[in-house]
C-alpha cells in the first residue's frame, strides 16, 4: 500500500523545525521607500551546521520537505545552508511553533564537533575557492 505523499511531506516539514537555524525577512517599509529598488534582501531560512555531514543531512531533509536548498557557505565558524522563499520561511516557522507547543527539544542529537573539524572544512573550502579563481599558467595570446 503506497504511503500518502502529503503525510510524508508534512512529516519532513515538521522535522525542519528541529533543525538549528534562523529566519531573515525583508523590511517592507525599506523596500517600498524611495530607494526600494536597491534593497535586495528577501525571504530566507538559514540552517546552521558544524560539519559537512550535517549539511548533507540538512540538504536531504530540505529536499524531502519540498524545497530547493541553495549553495551552502561559511559564516564565522559555521556552515550555513540557505533556503530561499517565503514558503520555506512560513513552513519553518510553523514547524517551530508546532514543536514548541508540543514541548519537543530543539536539537536532541546534535553532536559537538571538534574545533579542528570546522577548521579543516574551512581550509578545504578556501583551497577550493582559490583553485577556482586561479589564473591559467599560460595566458591566451593573440599575436
Amino acid at each position: 500500500m503506497p504511503r500518502d505523499e502529503s503525510a510524508s511531506l508534512r512529516a519532513a516539514q515538521l522535522r525542519l523545525g528541529r533543525l538549528p537555524g534562523y529566519v531573515r525577512q525583508p523590511d517592507l517599509a525599506r523596500r517600498s521607500g524611495e530607494e526600494g529598488h536597491l534593497y535586495k534582501k528577501g525571504w530566507e531560512v538559514r540552517f546552521t551546521a558544524r560539519t559537512e555531514e550535517e549539511i548533507a543531512e540538512i540538504r536531504d531533509l530540505v529536499v524531502a520537505a519540498g524545497f530547493a536548498p541553495a549553495r551552502p557557505f561559511f559564516k564565522g565558524n559555521q556552515l550555513i545552508q540557505p533556503v530561499y522563499g517565503i514558503a520555506a520561511v512560513h513552513a519553518y516557522l510553523a514547524a517551530r511553533e508546532a514543536l514548541e507547543a508540543a514541548g519537543v527539544p530543539e536539537q536532541p542529537n546534535r553532536r559537538a564537533a571538534a574545533p579542528s573539524a570546522a577548521a579543516a572544512a574551512a581550509s578545504a573550502a578556501t583551497a577550493a575557492a582559490k583553485r577556482a579563481r586561479r589564473k591559467p599558467d599560460e595566458p591566451n595570446r593573440t599575436c
